[in-house]
């Protein structure tokens, strides 16, 4: 019996599809979620949500978000999502520059915390896109 993975945005669904197997960054460290799995309700931290289908494995990459587990269903609502085919390299190079570029030059707190969370995010996209490309795994 295979679970429902939906990840959606405020703008669009980025991912709908039964799959067998779900890890996501929570604020407190991984969480797997197999069928049968209990009812949850969990913050999400910037960070890779891997799924596999069949022997098939890939990564949506989060910016953060909630995620609920009931019935067999896993719903992730995130504050951004990309998939990994959908990043581009570059751009995610150029955001992870400039964030880094930012830091350097002593920001006020709250221009840091925005910084620090767009170099995370940054850094997220690239790697979710490399070990794509690194491992060459179409998924439909």
């Amino acid at each position: 019996m295979p679970l429902h993975l939906e990840v959606v945005t405020a703008e669009r669904v980025v991912f709908s599809d039964d799959v067998d197997m779900v890890v996501a960054t929570g604020l407190e460290g991984a969480l797997g979620i197999l069928p049968k799995h209990a009812p949850l309700m969990a913050v999400l931290d910037v960070g890779p949500l891997k799924y596999r289908k069949g022997n098939q494995e890939d990564e949506i990459a989060i910016g953060g978000g909630f995620m609920e587990v009931l019935n067999d269903r896993v719903t992730v609502l995130a504050d951004t999502a990309e998939r990994s085919e959908e990043i581009d390299i570059a751009r995610a190079e150029e955001a992870q520059q400039r964030a880094q570029r930012l830091l350097a030059e002593r920001p006020s707190a709250e221009t840091r915390a925005a910084m620090d969370l767009a170099l995370r995010r940054a850094q997220v996209r690239l790697k979710v896109a490399r070990r794509r490309r690194r491992t060459g795994q179409p998924i439909p």
